[in-house]
């Protein structure tokens, strides 16, 4: 039975990396794949420290199959030996393994100083701040004017880094995208940094790793890469305030969002200036919302803003109970959120 299952184990090491180099889309799919060079250097150490444990247990597993497959006599006198008998290899596998330990533990050191800075001078500076549960990100400019924030959705142009200042604005969480950089505590009180660049156009999924409560696996994240002119022009859509029309049922959903939900969200423009969730000023451009939980569909908005105490237990939105005329005055102005 033990062999049966040391060779299942064995086969699910071995296949488990096959199957995942056919999805290199996977989202934590970062141990084969790197889309950055903050990235790399991670992915190859991880490699080393996965081949060195490989070879820890392999060898700890031939060396344990031996002793119970050596046949001994009771009789024989030399079955267990002298007490100094076996202490030279102990001394040996003592240093051998002291040697190795203390080559990774420089090749860590190493590693970590290649990934603390960029190469050149980040392009963008972002303030992202976590949020029980969820993600403000905030774009940097000297001109006031320019300044506006976003949620849960990261932008960044290809090929530049991208300076990152990580604050909590609750407990501790941690900012991870794997497939671009490694985990950033976010700790209250601190403000820690770190740096991101994407080498392809594409979107990369983040999460928070570091458990802070009910909903800590619902506190999801994209980066989008973008080409350079694509990111500025995104750029210039996002600094425009909301404008939404003026039909009379989207006048009747900005009365209702202005009267129930302008204490919590802002949308620039309109007078909401709520700092305590999402900013949603353009809403209907983000793939997602409710960090990562649903698609961004209307229909989806809805189903958010009436059952989100269901579908997130413990978060600060709460569930409302809207008439089927509310429900489609609201839809109709969220939707004119882009």
């Amino acid at each position: 039975m033990i062999r049966y299952v040391f060779f299942a184990g064995v086969l699910a090491i071995v296949s488990s990396p096959i199957a995942l180099a056919k999805d290199t889309a996977a989202p934590l799919n970062y141990f084969l794949h790197s889309a950055g060079p903050a990235s790399s250097p991670t992915m190859v150490l991880g490699w080393v420290l996965t081949t060195v444990v490989a070879a820890v247990f392999l060898i700890i597993t031939l060396l344990l199959t031996v002793a119970l497959l050596r046949k001994r006599t009771v009789e024989d006198p030399q079955a267990i030996g002298p007490e100094n008998q076996g202490m030279a290899w102990i001394y040996i596998g003592t240093g051998v393994s002291s040697c190795i330990l203390f080559a990774l533990v420089i090749y860590v050191l190493i590693t970590l100083n290649t990934i603390a800075n960029p190469t050149r001078t980040p392009a963008l500076t972002l303030t992202v701040t976590g949020y029980d549960w969820w993600w403000k990100v905030e774009y940097e400019e000297n001109d006031a004017a320019r300044y506006f924030a976003t949620a849960n959705e990261i932008h960044i142009p290809v090929g530049e880094p991208v300076l990152v200042k990580l604050k909590s604005a609750d407990v501790i969480h941690a900012f991870w995208v794997p497939l671009l950089a490694g985990k950033t505590q976010m700790i209250p009180g601190l403000v820690n940094r770190q740096w991101l660049e994407a080498d392809v156009p594409g979107i990369y999924r983040g999460q928070c790793t570091q458990y802070c409560g009910l909903q800590h696996a619902h506190m999801g994240f994209e980066i989008v890469a973008q080409n350079p002119a694509d990111f500025r022009k995104w750029l210039d859509e996002q600094r425009r305030d909301a404008a939404p029309s003026s039909a009379l049922e989207v006048d009747t959903g900005k009365e209702f969002f202005m009267t129930h939900c302008s204490g919590c969200h802002s949308i620039r423009g309109l007078g909401a200036a709520g700092a305590h969730a999402p900013d949603l000023t353009h809403l209907t451009t983000r793939r997602l919302i409710a960090a990562g939980l649903l698609a961004n569909t209307p229909e989806n908005r809805i189903k958010w803003i009436t059952h989100a105490q269901e579908l997130k237990p413990g978060a600060r939105m709460p569930s409302f109970a809207l008439s089927s005329g509310e429900i489609a005055a609201l839809s109709a102005f969220l939707s004119t959120l882009n």
